[in-house]
């Protein structure tokens, strides 16, 4: 793997991006849905091209980015693309917690409304996140 692999770029919302580098900030939630994916064992219509993404990764030292990507087809469905993000510090991570999940919930919510995805999409990136240990 070669040095730029390793970085990614970013897009947050109302500030400039943030470039990481992908092995400090471990993927901790994701779900999307595009075409040829499926829903409750439903396939994805071909007649649904976009492609819906949201993603968290975490740093060891708190700190939360939340992001989502939506790739249009907007000759088929009208919408445009968009990137949206949050960037999130977060005391409390240890081994046991990924920090606070209300507030890394309510960053799901935000950009996931933010950027027009699926209502789908946030529910499944919501459940994906690590099981709380009470």
């Amino acid at each position: 793997m070669t040095k730029e692999n390793t970085k990614l770029t970013i897009t947050l919302t109302n500030r400039a991006p943030v470039t990481i580098v992908k092995l400090n900030w471990l993927i901790i939630a994701s779900a999307s849905e595009s075409p040829g994916s499926f829903v409750n064992g439903t396939p994805v219509p071909d007649s649904q091209c976009d492609t819906h993404r949201l993603i968290v990764r975490q740093h060891n030292d708190g700190r939360t980015i939340v992001y989502a990507i939506l790739n249009a087809a907007t000759a088929w469905t009208g919408t445009e693309s968009r990137r949206e993000g949050e960037l999130l510090t977060i005391s409390g991570v240890d081994a046991e917690h990924v920090g606070d999940l209300p507030a890394i919930v309510a960053a799901i919510r935000r950009v996931g409304s933010e950027c027009g995805l699926l209502p789908c999409v946030v529910r499944d990136c919501i459940a994906d996140l690590p099981a709380e240990k009470l």
